[in-house]
């Protein structure tokens, strides 16, 4: 039976569309990720584009999305699919055109919604004219990366200047180029030079690149590998991990001198005043950082609107119990800054897929997580159909993390079967392109794991998608006060509850077998909840009434939303 409940349909339009005025509009959004390259092909060349995008809008709004933000479409060698910036001011060819980038944003904000890019300021591509002039040490752009000597042994032989690591683990994270007669510095691909951010003029320039793209109309950035933007200018070698003998292997040492540096958070500062200069609405400032939380809760007061919460994707996996999910959610809640606020990311083109990690059942209630948790919610494409990682071959792996990993170990290390193309239907390369053969390989799950059938079937993983995220754009979802509970080894419960509103209570068996639990341990639980939501786990009676909430059976690996609308009845 189908687990959606139709009585609440009418009372939940009664309290959506809260105000939250031009400062606050990204503060409860739901935010979601394109990766331009597999979201939707225009032109028939296998590769997603900017056109294809505009022409699923209509997607994100039927998906209670508020804004998204696009990976990379800048003119680039694709070295790093898009993160080895060639022009930090211009469209890559591959996916169109500036008039189609301001034909995406006009169209986007018509719709309501609001639109990110991403800014990736740590590095540009060796093809950037100021690295090409750089390498040719022409002022002012001689110093705009960072360029060192290298180290002599004893026999005559120049080497890196220090044991640094590339993080792609390609060895060290300098190279050598004859035309300067010195190493340069590159955390990542050797395609990709670090910029140096101990010349103000690198400073400035990266400013008037973030008005460039303001002055278009973009609503802020989301803002790649932070935690790397600034190194110790002493140049010392880092301390040894212990945790490998190898010295080309990213583990080999600690970050000591390489991540989460004091001046990174003083350039986040002048970014942010930069965004304070355009008002109306205000412009938001995401920063992605793979720090541990007391480094991440220092961007809150650098000045970043939020830096990105990566518990669900880095921390929690298929063998997470209750206890490990709560400690994440609290975690994150008590540490930051009482004027901050949550976000919640369940998956993006680094990681493997929610629903390969956490299977499909598990999966949901992950995002059920992500969207009625405080805060702001991310999802990344093909994750609200289930979508899951699909197995690349060697012969057509592109993924520089993978290559490097070479034919024994590109399997573990790609990023590609994260990066497929969305599957939109059941036909010709799942809808995404009309050409049979595009840039990645379509899963073979596709004619099953598509949208179009997915909005057929009242139990999808769709469904809920929007079933749950209709929820979150509702008052109580937007500033209900959160509670935890650890019901008990398997069961997680959560609460939103408003006075004025009413209450959420979701309640997630993350076991293998049927649990019954005491909601009354919620203080100001109402003895008659109404069911919102169950995953297709549950036998639930759509808009059944719990008369007992001191015995409450939950299924294994089930997921049960209840909801309680005050002055509704």
């Amino acid at each position: 039976m189908r687990a959606v409940i139709v009585f609440c349909v009418m009372s939940l339009s009664l309290v959506c569309g809260l105000d939250q005025g031009n400062d606050d509009w990204w503060r409860t959004m739901s935010l979601y990720q394109i990766y331009p390259r597999s979201f939707k092909d225009s032109d028939g060349d296998g590769v997603g584009d900017l056109k294809g995008i505009l022409s699923k809008l209509d997607h994100l709004v039927e998906s209670n999305i508020d804004g998204f933000w696009l990976s990379p479409f800048y003119p680039s060698p694709m070295v790093d699919f898009g993160y080895d910036i060639s022009d930090f001011r211009a469209i890559d060819p591959v996916f169109g055109t500036m008039e189609d980038f301001e034909d995406l944003l006009k169209l986007a904000h018509e719709v309501f919604l609001k639109v990110i890019v991403d800014l990736v300021p740590n590095h540009s591509s060796d093809q950037h004219e100021w690295f090409q002039k750089s390498l040719m040490n022409i002022q002012p752009y001689s110093d705009y990366y960072v360029w060192r000597e290298g180290r002599v042994l004893e026999n005559g032989t120049s080497v890196p200047p220090n044991n640094w690591v590339s993080v792609f683990g390609g060895g060290p994270a300098w190279t050598w180029r004859e035309e300067r007669q010195a190493y340069y510095l590159h955390q990542f691909a050797p395609g990709q030079p670090d910029l140096n951010y101990n010349n103000e003029n690198v400073v400035r320039e990266m400013h008037d690149i973030m008005r460039f793209w303001l002055n278009k109309g973009v609503d802020g950035f989301r803002i790649d590998a932070v935690p790397h933007l600034c190194e110790d200018d002493r140049f010392l070698d880092e301390p040894l991990s212990g945790d490998t003998d190898d010295p080309n292997n990213y583990g080999y040492t600690l970050k000591t001198y390489t991540k989460d540096q004091p001046k990174t958070y003083e350039i986040v500062r002048g970014w942010r005043s930069v965004l304070d200069e355009y008002t109306d609405p205000s412009r938001v400032m995401m920063i992605e950082a793979y720090a541990n939380i007391s480094m991440t809760m220092k961007y809150y007061e650098a000045g970043a609107h939020f830096p990105f919460n990566f518990g669900l994707v880095a921390d929690m996996n298929n063998d997470s119990t209750a206890s490990d999910f709560k400690r994440m959610i609290d975690d994150w809640m008590s540490n930051m800054p009482p004027t901050g606020t949550a976000n919640w990311v369940a998956g993006n083109h680094d990681k493997s897929r929610l629903a390969t990690r956490f299977g499909q059942e598990r999966a949901r209630a992950v995002t059920l997580m992500t969207l009625l948790l405080p805060g702001i919610s991310v999802t990344y494409n093909g994750d609200e159909i289930g979508m899951e990682d699909t197995w690349i071959s060697w012969e057509d792996t592109v993924d520089p993390q993978g290559c490097n990993a070479g034919r024994e170990g590109f399997e573990t290390s790609s990023r590609d079967p994260a990066r497929t193309p969305f599957q939109w239907n059941m036909y010709t390369s799942a809808g995404f392109s009309t050409n049979s053969t595009t840039w990645l390989p379509i899963n073979e799950n596709y004619k099953t794991v598509n949208l179009v059938t997915q909005k057929m079937n009242n139990n999808s993983y769709y469904d809920f998608y929007r079933a749950v995220s209709t929820l979150k754009n509702t008052p109580i979802a937007e500033k209900g006060n959160l509670i935890t509970k650890l019901l008990n080894e398997n069961v997680l419960a959560f609460s939103r509850e408003t006075v004025e509103d009413g209450s959420i209570y979701a309640v997630i068996n993350l076991g293998s077998e049927e649990e019954t639990i005491d909601l009354s341990a919620f203080d100001n639980v109402s003895s008659r909840l109404k069911l919102y939501y169950a995953t297709p786990s549950t036998d639930f009676e759509q808009g059944s009434v719990l008369a007992d909430i001191k015995h409450v059976k939950i299924p294994a690996a089930g997921a049960v939303i209840y909801i309680d609308l005050k002055n509704m009845e």
